[in-house]
C-alpha cells in the first residue's frame, strides 16, 4: 500500500507542477497592464532565479534573482504600450522528475509573438526548471527557470483573412 501511495503522490506532484507552469505560461500569453503580476509572481519561490542561457538568451534576457527582480523584469513587458500585441506559448516534450519536495522539469517551447511595433517573431526554446514544494503539502513553485534558444526568426505576419485551404469547402451551414 505504501508503494501505491508513493506512486500516487508522484503523479499528483507532477500534475501540480504542470499546473503551476501552465498557469505561468497562460499569464505570460496575455502579458499587459491587466496581467495580475502578484499571481504571476506567486508561481515562483521567494528567492527564485529566472535566467536566459546560451549566448543569444543570456545577452537578450540576462538573469533575475528573487520575486522583486523577476517582477521588475515582467513590468517592463507590461508597461503601456505592452511589449506584446499577440503572444502564445506552446509546450511539448515534457519531462518531470519528482524527488520528494524538489523536482526537475523540462519542456520545449514554441512561441509565436507579434510586438507592439507590428513586427512578428517565432522562437523555440528549451526550458529547464527546478521546482520546489513550499511547506509540507504546500503548492509547487518555480525555484529556477532557465530558457535557452533553440531557434529564432522574424516572420512577416501571423493572421490572415484568406480562406483556409480545405478541400471542397461547404457553401453554407448545414444542420441536422
Amino acid at each position: 500500500m505504501a508503494q501505491l501511495e508513493a506512486r500516487l503522490r508522484r503523479f499528483e506532484d507532477a500534475e501540480a507542477i504542470r499546473a503551476c507552469v501552465h498557469r505561468y505560461m497562460a499569464l505570460c500569453d496575455r502579458l499587459d497592464a491587466s496581467t495580475p503580476l502578484a499571481e504571476l509572481l506567486d508561481c515562483f519561490t521567494a528567492d527564485a532565479l529566472w535566467t536566459g542561457n546560451g549566448a543569444r538568451y543570456a545577452a537578450s534576457f540576462g538573469g533575475y534573482q528573487g520575486r522583486d527582480e523577476i517582477g521588475a523584469m515582467f513590468r517592463r513587458y507590461m508597461s503601456e504600450p505592452a511589449h506584446f500585441a499577440m503572444n502564445a506559448h506552446f509546450l511539448c516534450n515534457e519531462q518531470i522528475d519528482v524527488q520528494g519536495d524538489a523536482a526537475t522539469a523540462s519542456w520545449l517551447m514554441l512561441q509565436p509573438s507579434t510586438f507592439a511595433t507590428g513586427a512578428s517573431h517565432l522562437n523555440a526554446a528549451r526550458l529547464t526548471l527546478e521546482m520546489a514544494r513550499c511547506a509540507e503539502d504546500g503548492p509547487w513553485r518555480i525555484a529556477r527557470f532557465e530558457t535557452e534558444n533553440v531557434f529564432s526568426r522574424p516572420v512577416s505576419h501571423w493572421h490572415s483573412e484568406a480562406a483556409l485551404p480545405v478541400p471542397n469547402p461547404p457553401t453554407e451551414l448545414t444542420t441536422q
